[in-house]
């Protein structure tokens, strides 16, 4: 992963969402490298239930674990918890992300754009059902566009 490409914002186009993230609509992901601190500082924001619901903010810190690929980060929402963040899938042009957690409970869909080509999502699912995820769980996260 080529991390000064990796930052910047990213739409969640669909999700195993964790309890913080049910009901996400216009969920975006923004990745900014701070240099001081030699991480990746996450802005995770989203509307709750409604595109205009509540706006919510769940600011994060992401440390690059595996230094040869750079495509295992921990991910820390609260001190002094940190967990492992996997890109499993990068579009050769960074237009699209696949990332899961090691035992597959969380897995987000993002993008550069808030829509996805249909073909191309049917053929992530079919990847990731073929990885032993439980895509019958992944919900597609409402996008405002």
């Amino acid at each position: 992963v080529d991390i000064p490409r990796f930052m910047g914002k990213w739409y969640v186009i669909a999700s195993i969402p964790t309890f913080l993230e049910k009901g996400a609509h216009n969920a975006v992901e923004i990745y900014t490298w701070n240099e001081k601190h030699q991480r990746i500082d996450v802005d995770f924001t989203f509307n709750k239930n409604s595109f205009d619901g509540e706006k919510k903010q769940l600011p994060q810190k992401a440390f690059i674990y595996n230094q040869k690929t750079k495509a295992e980060w921990r991910i820390q929402l609260f001190w002094p918890l940190k967990f492992p963040y996997l890109i499993i899938d990068l579009a050769q042009d960074y237009s699209y992300t696949i990332i899961s957690v090691p035992d597959r409970d969380y897995v987000w869909i993002m993008a550069r754009t808030p829509k996805m080509d249909e073909t191309l999502y049917q053929k992530l699912l079919t990847q990731l059902k073929a990885q032993h995820f439980e895509t019958s769980k992944i919900q597609k996260v409402p996008q405002r566009l």
